[in-house]
């Protein structure tokens, strides 16, 4: 299962990653189209807005496959670390946020528009805000669970490190929100990567 949760872990930001990137450059001229912009608006209806229009079912299926290996990671990362409240609620919260980023496969309803909210555009809205009060928090206490593992104590201060930058890119929205989302799937990289030569040496 630990074995398992590494890959997830690690497949899970480059697979997202690399999606996020190329439908932005394939659906740039539509994006446009829907108010964004990648400087001036970088998050109006992005990177929701690429589950619409052309090749949105790629976008769908990447918030399922992607929320799906965060909550495997979580699994394994439960595992790993000392048996605690802690723990358990670190990575439940993880778990959580894994599959609130699986709802935003719940189709986005553009901003500019001329009818009425959808009912998947409000869970999608709902998964957006239940991704972020999840996510933040998990990170900030498996920081603390690190810090009672010698195997993971090295790592304490990065994963903190990162939430302090996370929390207020995420908050302030415009050209910060990149720096929000190269953090957050750099460190999923990193811990996961620490988490499979846990595994190879055990």
């Amino acid at each position: 299962m630990i074995r398992l949760a590494a890959r997830a872990g690690m497949i899970g930001p480059v697979l997202f990653g690399f999606v996020l990137t190329t439908l932005t450059i394939l659906k740039y001229d539509f994006l446009l189209s829907l108010g964004w912009h990648p400087i001036n608006d970088p998050t109006f209806d992005w990177p929701s807005g690429l589950a619409l229009g052309p090749y949105g079912w790629i976008m769908t299926l990447t918030f399922i496959l992607s929320g799906l290996m965060m909550t495997i990671f979580a699994s394994g990362l439960r595992l790993s670390l000392p048996r605690s409240r802690l723990t358990l609620i670190a990575t439940f919260a993880l778990s959580l946020a894994g599959l609130a980023l699986a709802g935003l496969a719940f189709t986005t309803d553009p901003t500019i528009r001329s009818t009425p909210a959808t009912w998947h555009g409000r869970l999608h809205d709902l998964s957006f805000v239940l991704l972020g009060i999840t996510l933040m928090p998990s990170i900030i206490l498996l920081g603390f669970a690190f810090r009672h593992s010698p195997q993971w104590r090295s790592l304490s201060s990065y994963t903190w490190g990162t939430a302090l930058l996370a929390v207020p890119t995420f908050s302030l929205k415009g050209s910060a929100f990149y720096i929000f989302l190269l953090a957050i799937l750099i460190w999923c990289e990193v811990i996961a990567i620490r988490l499979r030569s846990m595994q190879e040496l055990s």
